[in-house]
């Protein structure tokens, strides 16, 4: 099982990108594969914020879409995935509070690795990132 990242779905949407390339490079090896996907609501919020951020409400729903088709299913988290992000924190140079709880997230659900192209995963023991 991979854990998709939101930066995925946003460079299939964006502007033609290199790393738009690859993530339907690895994509369409995943789905030939069978590999399952999933994603958590964190990163649907993600989503969100960055495209308020740069005033593009526009662009919300196509990258929504995009994702629903990629991730077979949506984790959510709770107190425990929120404790052991902070856990992380503490320990693991260079990780944002939004990357912690993805890799949390993913801990609590046995899942070890991520398509992203956030290299703060590298850092992470445990956790493979595919890019």
């Amino acid at each position: 099982m991979i854990f998709i990242d939101s930066n995925v779905p946003m460079y299939l949407e964006g502007a033609p990108h290199a790393n738009r390339d690859r993530a339907v490079a690895i994509l369409t090896r995943l789905a030939r594969d069978g590999e399952r996907t999933i994603t958590s609501v964190e990163v649907y919020q993600e989503i969100l914020h960055r495209y308020a951020a740069i005033r593009r409400l526009d662009a919300i729903e196509a990258t929504f879409r995009s994702l629903d088709a990629i991730v077979d299913d949506v984790l959510t988290f709770g107190m425990s995935e929120i404790r052991a992000a902070k856990t992380l924190l503490e320990t693991v140079n260079g990780l944002s509070a939004r990357d912690a709880l993805h890799v949390a997230v993913m801990q609590g659900a046995g899942v070890s690795r991520i398509l992203s192209f956030d290299m703060s995963f590298d850092d992470c023991p445990g956790i493979e990132r595919l890019s």
